[in-house]
Parts: C-alpha cells; sequence; structure tokens
C-alpha cells in the first residue's frame, strides 16, 4: 500500500518539477521514489500496510506484493534506460509523469478487490499509454500506433464496462469476493445474462493481454510506438494485465470455470498458432516480438486454465512474468541503441558481435531466454507452465506449445545468426551510453541467475 501512494506521489511530483524548472532533480528523485517503493513493499510481505476506508476496494497481499514487485524493478530499469534517450527533451517530464501515473494504474490491478477498482486501473494505465505511443509528433507510424491503441482500447474497455454491468445486475455487487459468493450460493440458477458478462469481461482482459484472435492491435502499436514505450508495453502493462487477468479468473469466477475454459482453450491455441507463425516471417524485430509477446501470453493463460488449487499457479505466472520482462528489458534496450538511425529489420543486427561484442552477448541470452533454451530463466518459466498444465484434461496444448515453439526458436535465432554470422552493413560506431549499458549488463545477468536458481525464486513469491 504504502510503495502505490509513492508512485502516485512521484507521478504529482514529476509535474510539480516541470512547474518549478526543477528537471535535472527529475531522474535522481523518480529513480530514489521507486527504490523506496520496492523497499516498503518488501517490508509489507509479513506486516502488510492498509487503509481500512479502501479495504473493500484493494488488498495488498502476498501475490499483490509480488506482483508489484516485478513491477517496480521493471521500472526501475526501464527509468535509467530511458534517462538518456529522454535527456535534453522538452518532454522529458511529461513522458516520466506519464510513465509514473501508467505505472499507478498497473499496481491497482495488482491488488483490486472491487471490479470498479479494475476499471480504474486498467483506465489509468491505458490512457497514459495512448499518449505515450502516439509521443513522436512528426512520425505517421507512432501517431498511428496510438490512434489504433485508443481505438482497440476503448472498445475493449467498453466490453468491460459491459460485463461489470451485467454481473453487478446478477449479482447486486461489485466485490469480487461477494461476487463469488454469489456464485456459489446460486449455483446451476443463476441468470444467463451473468454468463455473457463472464464472457464479455473474458474478451475484455484477452484485448488487454493481446491474445489471438484480440491481438490485431498489437503488431501495428508495438511497432510504430518508440522504441522504449514498446518496452514499457511489453513489460509492466503485461504483467499487471496477467496479475488482473488471475485475480479476476481463479478468485472471482472461479464458480463458473466451465464457461470461460473452454473459450480459452481456443485462445490459446489461435495464439501459439498465429503468432509463432506470423512471427516467423517478419523481418522487423520490433513486429516479431510483438507477435512473440502473443505467444508469450498463451503461456500464462494456461497456468491460468490449468487453475490450479495450490500455489502452483500463482508461482508459474508471477515467475513467467519475471523472466519475460526482465529478457525483453535486455532485448529492447540492445535494440534501442541499434536502431537509432531508424533501421529496426534484422539487418540492423548484421556482424553486431564485431561492432560491440557486450552487446551481441547480451541480446543472445535475450532471445534464448524468451526462446526458452536452457539455463535461462525463459526456460524455466515455460518448464513452471507444463508442471501446472500436465495435470490437465488439455495436455494435447502442451503438445502444440512444444511445437510452436520450435518455431519460436528459428525466429529468435534469426537475430543471433545476423550478429555472428553476418558482415556489418555500416562500420558506423554504436553510441557510448554507460547507464544503458549497465541496465543491460544487470538484466542479462539477473536473467541467467534466476534461471540457475528457478526453484528458490519462484517458491519465494508465496513463502
Amino acid at each position: 500500500m504504502k510503495g502505490f501512494l509513492i508512485i502516485t506521489a512521484l507521478g504529482i511530483i514529476a509535474m510539480l518539477l516541470q512547474v518549478f524548472k526543477l528537471k535535472k532533480l527529475l531522474l535522481p528523485i523518480t529513480v530514489l521514489g521507486i527504490l523506496t517503493a520496492y523497499v516498503f513493499n518488501f517490508l509489507e510481505w509479513n506486516q502488510p500496510f492498509s487503509i481500512s476506508y479502501f479495504e473493500n476496494m484493494i488488498a495488498f497481499d502476498k501475490v499483490s506484493l509480488a506482483f508489484t514487485g516485478v513491477i517496480l524493478a521493471t521500472a526501475f530499469f526501464w527509468f535509467i534506460l530511458a534517462s538518456k534517450s529522454y535527456e535534453g527533451e522538452e518532454s522529458m517530464i511529461d513522458h516520466f509523469a506519464l510513465v509514473l501515473f501508467a505505472l499507478t494504474g498497473a499496481i491497482m490491478l495488482t491488488s483490486f478487490k472491487n471490479m470498479t477498482t479494475l476499471f480504474i486501473g486498467v483506465e489509468i494505465m491505458s490512457i497514459p499509454l495512448y499518449v505515450l505511443a502516439a509521443s513522436r509528433k512528426k512520425d505517421v507510424l507512432s501517431n498511428e500506433a496510438g490512434f489504433k491503441y485508443l481505438i482497440m482500447g476503448s472498445f475493449a474497455s467498453a466490453f468491460l464496462l459491459f460485463g461489470i454491468a451485467l454481473i453487478y445486475g446478477a449479482s447486486g455487487s461489485f466485490d469480487i469476493n461477494e461476487i463469488r459468493a454469489y456464485i456459489t450460493a446460486n449455483q446451476g440458477e443463476l441468470p444467463s445474462f451473468f454468463y455473457a458478462g463472464v464472457v464479455m469481461m473474458l474478451i475484455a482482459m484477452c484485448f488487454k493481454v493481446s491474445a489471438a484472435p484480440f491481438h490485431f492491435w498489437a503488431p501495428d502499436v508495438y511497432h510504430g510506438s518508440p522504441t522504449l514505450i514498446t518496452a514499457l508495453m511489453s513489460t509492466i502493462v503485461k504483467t499487471a494485465a496477467f496479475a488482473a487477468f488471475m485475480r479476476l479468473f481463479l478468485i472471482g469466477f472461479a464458480g463458473v470455470s466451465e464457461i470461460w475454459t473452454g473459450i480459452l482453450v481456443v485462445v490459446i491455441a489461435a495464439s501459439l498458432i498465429v503468432a509463432n507463425l506470423t512471427a516467423a516471417v517478419q523481418t522487423n524485430v520490433k513486429r516479431m516480438l510483438a507477435f512473440s509477446s502473443i505467444s508469450h501470453a498463451a503461456f500464462m493463460l494456461m497456468v491460468i486454465l490449468a487453475n490450479v488449487r495450490s500455489s502452483l499457479s500463482v508461482n508459474a505466472i508471477l515467475y513467467y512474468s519475471l523472466a519475460y520482462s526482465i529478457g525483453s528489458i535486455t532485448a529492447f534496450g540492445v535494440m534501442h541503441r541499434v536502431s537509432r538511425n531508424g533501421n529496426e529489420t534484422v539487418d540492423s543486427f548484421n556482424g553486431l558481435s564485431k561492432r560491440s561484442p557486450f552487446l551481441a552477448v547480451c541480446m543472445t541470452i535475450a532471445m534464448l531466454s524468451l526462446a526458452g533454451i536452457p539455463i535461462t530463466s525463459g526456460f524455466f518459466a515455460k518448464y513452471f507452465v507444463f508442471t501446472a498444465m500436465i495435470g490437465t484434461a488439455h495436455k494435447w496444448l502442451l503438445i502444440l506449445a512444444i511445437l510452436t515453439s520450435a518455431v519460436g526458436v528459428y525466429y529468435y535465432f534469426k537475430v543471433i545468426i545476423a550478429m555472428y554470422f553476418k558482415a556489418p552493413d555500416t562500420t558506423v560506431e554504436l553510441n557510448t551510453d554507460s547507464s544503458g549499458n549497465l541496465v543491460v549488463l544487470i538484466t542479462t545477468i539477473i536473467t541467467l541467475v534466476i534461471g540457475i536458481v528457478p526453484g528458490y525464486i519462484a517458491e519465494m513469491f508465496t513463502s
């Protein structure tokens, strides 16, 4: 709770720094504030802090604190990575303030107890991102990305609101625990419009996590947005969306799982097939990573489908979120350096091992992790998903996931092959960015460390 309040205050402070012309203090205050929020988040692990006035709306239990920890850690690396890029720009404070407010919404999504708070969290997180996606005013692709994100996001929000209205109409409550009790008390006698509300909310959440067939906005938005904003959307936003997805369907709608699991099976299968096959033919690395993020969303949805009544599901999603976020930060951090001349194709990585061996090694480890190759964290992320799924009736999804992951190895290795086995297209030296290099180095080390001790990391969240 204290961490949430600190991040909220940081967004306001960032705007005040603009008013009082204290731009130089922006990065130190932001980084220090995120670290302080992380410390309080850690201290509340065994002694949760709450405000009684808000207790029926948000609750920072261990699961919420764990997801918040992943979000804060990712945000810390993102701000350091972004500091050099926005340095000297007039809009630096605007960008940082918008990201901090999006971060506030993301944390709210990890802790909601009430569907009103769910909707508020979604909008607080989404609206700044619509602006950030279109923040390159003179770039047609960026304008298109912001417009598409706004239209598709609004469409998803309409589904979410309509679903909430139908569920409230049946249960008379917005509280997910009361809705769960209502389902238990009226099992077999629930009105049909209640089921319609559940399905509409499922569709809305699938939009938010960019799962097929509700994914069509993601490639264009990821491609057109500035690279650092794409990194933000593929990490913090996805982690928060899955935290909300899990809380909503494994707690609130667990009693009607027979309604939404059948739909989820189709969504997962479609996501695995469409995402990997389409990513394999991409030449633009950002579009490739956009389609691969849909595949990773399918893996996390498999854990929700497994619906294991133990910490296994929570551990799997938390570990996957952490592994995917850290690997993505590394990948987008390197890509931001390599593609500063505007070339975002696989060819832009040609000969990177000769131009910058350090960046090439870090990008290689990131690609191996996203592909799920041992001993990286990405391998064990998928292993935990398979462990959760193995006891279900949907084992065929595991076979499909393994086959499509093989396709994933192909397109991730295209980047590795370009870095080590192709001649560089340019002799221009990459700009030195010590803070960016430090972030890429630390995230690469974390990718390897949590791959070496996966059990300790995963069990730590719910111990």
